[in-house]
């Protein structure tokens, strides 16, 4: 996915709250939004590079969204609603074979309790997909979540009554830098949720884990990575 911003970089200062960074471009501070409610400490440390998008027109309350964070060397895209997107995009250019062979895709559906981030279809099945953004590195390996999440296993149970229910599931972890050799659920920070992966898995859900090509200018799904659940 070409990413079309009005582009700046800077160094990352502080972050006051979970919506705000405080940033210094070109030598002088500026107030960015941040499209992510994660914790991302490990990302977002004083003296960080950063990428910002500009946004001059709109009812914003600021004009700057923080979009990519620079750690070791490598960008790491932040944005939580990039994932989807990038889903989408992913299959429909066949790049996720487990999720291929559907003539329809359609965004946000509802499934009882549930809102999945997509829904396949063709005239024979029906699969509901949850996508989750991935951000959290450490030694090479890629995590999910930096946070406890009850949102995130509410929805991999509705992903296991759709499989009760006749229907596919897949959960698709998309790995938002290049530089992972693997992925696992965070049990240390969230090990209801890393054995609610394990009970998906167990139940006949499709668990994924992409890893994505990253660059200011484009941000893409690139090739399946080892997944140890």
């Amino acid at each position: 996915m070409k990413l079309n911003y009005d582009t700046y970089y800077g160094i990352f200062k502080s972050r006051p709250n979970r919506f705000i960074a405080h940033v210094e471009v070109d030598g002088r501070p500026v107030v960015s939004h941040v499209p992510n409610t994660g914790r991302l400490r490990e990302l977002l440390v004083p003296g960080a590079p950063v990428m910002l998008s500009h946004h001059a027109a709109g009812n914003r309350k600021t004009r700057y969204e923080l979009r990519m964070v620079m750690k070791k060397g490598f960008w790491v895209s932040i944005d939580s609603q990039l994932p989807n997107a990038l889903a989408y995009e992913a299959i429909v250019n066949d790049v996720i074979p487990e999720l291929g062979g559907y003539d329809r895709i359609h965004k946000e559906v509802v499934y009882h309790d549930s809102r999945f981030d997509l829904q396949l279809t063709n005239k024979d099945r029906i699969c509901y997909v949850e996508v989750k953004g991935v951000t959290l590195e450490r030694d090479g390996w890629s995590y999910f979540p930096d946070a406890p999440t009850d949102r995130g296993r509410k929805h991999i149970d509705g992903l296991i009554r759709a499989v009760r229910e006749g229907y596919k599931a897949a959960l698709l972890f998309v790995v938002q830098f290049g530089q992972a050799a693997g992925f696992s659920p965070n049990r240390i920070m969230d090990p209801a949720f890393a054995d609610k992966v394990k009970e998906a898995a167990l139940s006949g859900v499709e668990v994924l884990s992409y890893r994505c090509a990253v660059t200011p200018d484009e941000v893409r799904i690139t090739d399946k990575i080892p997944l140890m659940v």
